[in-house]
């Protein structure tokens, strides 16, 4: 007779955590005078809260939530898969789910809790690295 695993339940991203994100990104980014589009998802892919700031430009919505099923998807944030899709990266040609195309620039991030997905967040409208540090913003805020 073999032991039962353990498991412990994680708490899913509520829509309070995600309102909690995006106040926290768009804190961040009106800061740096920045106008953004941010996308939150749950573990399974579901929008639970999107923001486009009215300066913003319209791609920066699609930019935003192809950035956190990117993050989502392959469980990374997406600054650390730039040198991946380069031509001859590992990711280059990587199918996708859901017939969306992964777009790997930074501003996408995994949202954990207790080590676990559940689900992520994606910031378009700035330049990479800002994107990026707004969506740490925003975990950071998640988080206390």
């Amino acid at each position: 007779m073999t032991a039962a695993a353990v498991t412990t339940a994680v708490a899913p991203l509520t829509t309070e955590d995600a309102e909690t994100l995006v106040a926290a990104a768009r804190k961040a980014a009106e800061a740096a005078d920045v106008t953004v589009a941010i996308t939150v998802l749950d573990a399974g892919g579901h929008l639970l809260a999107f923001r486009r700031d009215d300066r913003a430009v319209l791609i920066a919505g699609e930019t935003s939530t192809r950035k956190a099923y990117t993050a989502l998807q392959l469980d990374a944030p997406t600054a650390d898969l730039v040198d991946a899709v380069q031509p001859g990266g590992p990711f280059h040609t990587l199918p996708t789910a859901l017939d969306r195309p992964l777009l790997f620039i930074a501003g996408g991030v995994p949202v954990r809790r207790n080590g676990r997905l559940i689900g992520a967040i994606g910031i378009g409208g700035g330049a990479p690295e800002q994107d990026h540090g707004f969506a740490a913003a925003a975990l950071e805020a998640l988080a206390r």
